[in-house]
């Protein structure tokens, strides 16, 4: 018997071989030897970890990095073996879900390698870890001096074994490099100090997409690509950056239509109000599925090729827009959120400008409940 797929009126598509695409653009700009580590955290950026994650290990890529232990055990219980690094905090009521699902916690400041240690004691061999030097980010990592410390201490526990050192750059598309530059010689000045301190350190990483294109020198053992791989960046109009193509489109459908006269109002707060005899489509999305609030009477849409302003106050599961330039429209219509649609085209960075933030939040921002559907050629 013939199942048929159930209808979705709302739903993002992911191109997985816009995914691999990306993926290959990024390489071919690495220095030889330098591998790439995928960053999958936030649910891929919202393009779904595990079907990402799958299909990057399936073009070649070993290591995979997440923020937080549960979206590491989440990648494991879906059958995934490669490699996975914690970059965020880890508390000591995880350390037995990091052990027993082989996930590569990042060491940021002394309590926790001392606690860390003491938890893996009792392990037969030393567990691996990656430290986080602080650099410039002001966010999570050892100083310089509680490396130094750390070092001249010749006490670093035998139960764990550093094998990778990291930071995070701060800067790496701002107009000006002096920062990450500065961050560069930092880190280069903590390698020293742990190398010529004895220690041996297979994997050295520093760059996110935009600093590695940027800056060469940062091509240690790994980068971290993330916005890259899903076909954004945030770099400046002077930087030459790889052939990217976007990987998420979103779409949803007309559900209903009806005329309003002028001084007629839409939504919460009566914040539009019409001009004219207007056509209002109802589309079922709002804030709850991940569109802005922010796009209130400021966005748009593709319906049939053309856009679509928004019309009033986006709600929680709806938006209203104004279709009364676009003949013809009809209930059932795809409608483009995020996409292409007949020769135009609305980018995560158009709607990033539109809401003052950038393409990483919009992305993120598409909610789990929208279902993903994934594409391949």
């Amino acid at each position: 018997m013939r199942i048929t797929p159930p209808f979705l009126p709302t739903v993002a598509t992911v191109d997985l071989t816009a995914l691999t695409h990306n993926l290959s653009q990024f390489r071919q700009i690495l220095s030889p030897g330098c591998e790439v580590m995928a960053v999958v955290k936030a649910n891929a950026y919202g393009h779904g970890a595990i079907e990402t994650s799958r299909t990057l290990i399936q073009h070649g890529v070993t290591r995979l990095a997440v923020f937080s232990t549960e979206e590491g055990m989440a990648l494991r219980q879906a059958g995934i073996t490669v490699p996975i690094v914690v970059l965020g905090p880890v508390f000591q009521e995880q350390f037995g879900d990091v052990f027993e699902s082989q996930l590569t916690p990042v060491v940021s400041d002394p309590s926790m390698l001392t606690a860390l240690a003491q938890t893996a004691a009792s392990r037969a061999i030393p567990y691996p870890i990656h430290l986080k030097i602080e650099t410039g980010m002001g966010r999570l990592g050892l100083t310089q001096d509680e490396l130094v410390a750390l070092i001249r201490s010749h006490k670093f526990p035998p139960s764990l074994r550093v094998e990778g050192l990291m930071t995070h750059l701060a800067d790496a598309d701002g107009f000006s490099s002096d920062a990450t530059e500065e961050q560069i010689r930092r880190f280069q000045d903590a390698l020293k100090v742990f190398l010529e301190g004895g220690f041996q350190v297979p994997l050295v990483h520093m760059s996110n997409s935009c600093g590695a294109v940027r800056f060469p020198s940062t091509h240690f053992s790994l980068v971290r690509p993330g916005i890259m791989l899903y076909g954004y960046h945030t770099l400046p109009s002077t930087v030459e950056t790889p052939d990217l193509r976007p990987v998420l489109s979103l779409k949803t459908h007309i559900a209903q239509l009806r005329t309003i006269q002028p001084e007629s109002t839409v939504s919460y707060n009566r914040t539009f109000t019409a001009r004219r005899p207007t056509r209002i489509a109802v589309l079922p999305i709002g804030y709850a599925n991940g569109l802005s609030r922010r796009l209130s009477n400021r966005g748009a849409v593709l319906i049939r090729g053309r856009r679509a302003p928004i019309a009033g106050l986006v709600c929680m599961d709806m938006v209203m827009v104004d279709v009364t330039e676009i003949p013809g429209t009809a209930v059932g219509d795809e409608t483009v959120l995020i996409g292409q649609q007949g020769n135009d085209e609305i980018t995560a960075s158009e709607i990033a400008k539109w809401t003052d933030t950038i393409p990483y939040e919009v992305l993120c921002a598409i909610s789990p409940q929208i279902p993903r559907l994934y594409l391949s050629s």
